[in-house]
């Protein structure tokens, strides 16, 4: 008979085997070249306390993506049939066994359900640990290092290691080798002067004959100065007021201690739109984020963005998101502040909601060279949940053209951070996340591309099979070997859309001024965007959701739907960056929106196509 010390023992050999041992064979996960204009100085405190963020796996993404591309494909039987929050969550969970195992590594170092939190799929888990014990947990050293431009110093490391068997487990985890600054974001906004040293369009000058515009005709004056009467008439749009009945809603996200003034707003609206005068916006704080409403310290990103949205789609309910924190970031020549927003913080706060505007406009970018792939990954497959959803998500494409928005190959920027440090063109993320709508800028009227609209081709996605057509018209008509090495053929081509992008009349501080940016463009069409939902829920329709598929399949069927741009170009990294030509192309996208025919297809399916 065996002895009850012998079941205590055997009991005690099963727990203690149950949990790794802090000593397994390690593998590394990811280890990176010292970072280019960064010099490691002291090893870290050892009490630095760091939030690590865990991600595991999405084994069943794939089949979240097929539902998307059904769901928002107008000639699917699908189409429109959105997925619950639940469902998406359900399709994003890790396996079981990825689960227990993290869980088995977390407790080896003391770190129990009571000091983990984790998002609502149990894909990601966040530990608040000190650098001593990161450094146990991950088998690397962390140091103190200092950018040698500012003397800003961040606590980092260049290699970081996990248990073998644990690698198929986990992702990703941060922050490790990404590299940050806190400073402010290279936001996609620029102040005009210009227009004080113009001569004033008289008051009586003749309209502009557009035919594609409201009446035909847009005021003399909206080739001077951008109001929201301009982007009504040049958009096909007069006459439309979206109802408040039906649940629409439209969301503008800020970062970085951008602030929307409410006060600035009112001198808007009593500039350019009296009616809406007393009404507001609703701000939701994330991560820390404030909305600072001292008029001096009005953010102009933000005032931008609000201001024009929310003017668009008035009486629509609109949502300011504001996010604190930076994200992982990797330094580049052209990106030597942390300019990456902390989308991953946003996305943590946006998913465990159940109601969400259906659109949702972004004006910050950045290089897609500086965000490192694992991390632009996982926040693309971020968008693609909220798509699933029914959420459109807008982004401005930039503002450097292809690059740095430099021709002179003398002065030119745009070098890789990999180590070889070659010239080659800068596409940006998370316009190059296939899950978004990338949106260019355009100027005067009639239309042609603003040479700093944003556009190429994404290093990291391929190319969706929803472009597939009209990006390879496009690349057919380039002459062979033209920029030969400098963008890859076969990525994400971006934008896919564009909107107007300068000369906007905002008030910033109790001041009218003029900007312009294709952080312009993007609340622009968004606003379009949100008065097509509006249209579509008022008869009882779902909204568009991930509007890609539609886009260019509307493009392909009926291409008056959008005003097609033939004019301008995009320099960049020494070169003149591409051309704006018939049909798609890498300045303007597909091109400007026609509202009033965009309408009729989504609302009286013009096309007889049983999805719409």
């Amino acid at each position: 008979m065996r002895t009850l010390s012998f079941w205590v023992s055997l009991a005690l050999a099963v727990a203690v085997s149950a949990i790794p041992a802090k000593d397994c064979a390690h593998k590394v996960k990811e280890s990176i070249p010292p970072p280019r204009g960064w010099t490691k100085a002291s090893p870290a405190p050892a009490d630095h306390i760091i939030e690590l963020r865990i991600a595991l796996p999405q084994p069943k993404f794939s089949e979240l993506e097929r539902h998307l591309y059904e769901v928002s494909d107008p000639l699917h039987d699908r189409y429109g049939q959105h997925l619950s929050k639940e469902e998406v969550e359900s399709l994003i969970a890790p396996e079981p066994e990825s689960i227990h195992l993290v869980n088995e590594w977390l407790a080896a170092h003391g770190l129990y359900e009571d000091s983990l939190s984790r998002s609502p799929a149990n894909d990601w888990v966040h530990i608040k640990v000190p650098v001593s014990l990161a450094e146990e947990m991950l088998k690397t050293e962390y140091h103190v290092w200092t950018h040698d431009a500012s003397g800003d110093a961040v606590v980092r490391t260049t290699a970081y290691s996990i248990p073998e068997h644990l690698d198929s487990h986990v992702e990703l985890i941060q922050p490790t080798t990404m590299f940050a600054r806190m400073k402010s974001l290279k936001t996609t906004f620029r102040i005009n002067d210009a227009q004080e040293k113009t001569v004033a369009i008289p008051a009586d000058a003749p309209p502009i004959s557009v035919p594609s515009a409201s009446g035909g005709h847009v005021d003399a004056s909206c080739n001077q100065t951008i109001t929201i009467t301009c982007l009504q008439q040049l958009y096909n749009a007069v006459g439309f007021k979206p109802s408040t009945k039906h649940g629409n809603k439209i969301g503008i996200t800020g970062y970085l201690e951008q602030f929307a003034n409410k006060q600035d707003l009112q001198s808007f609206y009593a500039d350019q739109l009296p009616a809406a005068l007393g009404s507001s916006f609703e701000t939701i704080l994330i991560n820390g984020g404030l909305n600072n409403q001292t008029l001096s310290e009005a953010g102009a990103e933000a005032n931008l963005d609000t201001q024009f949205a929310y003017g668009l789609t008035f009486p629509t309910p609109g949502t300011f998101f504001s996010t604190g924190g930076r994200p992982p970031f990797k330094p580049d020549d052209l990106t030597t502040t942390n300019t990456n927003e902390p989308y991953s913080e946003w996305l943590d706060f946006v998913l465990k909601q159940k109601d969400l505007p259906q659109t949702i406009s972004t004006s910050y970018a950045d290089d897609e060279q500086t965000v490192p792939v694992s991390f632009a990954k996982r926040v693309c497959n971020g968008f693609a949940q909220l798509g699933a959803r029914g959420v459109s998500l807008m982004f401005s494409s930039g503002d450097g053209g292809v690059g740095d928005g430099e021709e002179d190959p003398a002065l030119q920027e745009c070098f890789t951070n990999d180590g070889r440090n070659v010239t080659r063109f800068v596409p940006l993320f998370p316009p190059t996340c296939p899950f978004v709508t990338a949106v260019g800028g355009t100027i005067h009227i009639p239309e042609t591309a603003v040479f700093f609209s944003g556009g190429g081709f994404s290093d990291v996605f391929p190319r969706p099979a929803y472009q597939a057509l009209a990006v390879s018209k496009f690349l057919e008509k380039l002459a062979p070997g033209t920029y030969k090495g400098l963008f890859n053929p076969n990525g994400r081509a971006v934008p896919d859309v564009a909107a107007q992008a300068d000369l906007f009349r905002i008030f910033l501080s109790g001041v009218p001024v003029s900007i312009g940016g294709t952080s312009a463009a993007a609340p622009t069409f968004s606003g379009i965007v949100s008065l097509l939902n509006a249209a579509r829920l008022a008869e009882g329709k779902p909204s568009l959701g991930f509007l890609n598929p539609l886009i260019y399949t509307i493009q392909a069927l009926e291409p008056s739907a959008f005003n097609d741009i033939t004019v301008g170009n995009n320099p960049g990294c020494g070169t003149p960056g591409f051309n704006a030509t018939k049909g798609w192309d890498p300045v303007t996208g597909v091109g400007t929106p026609n509202f009033g025919k965009l309408k009729d297809i989504v609302t009286n399916n013009v096309f007889g196509i049983a999805g719409l």
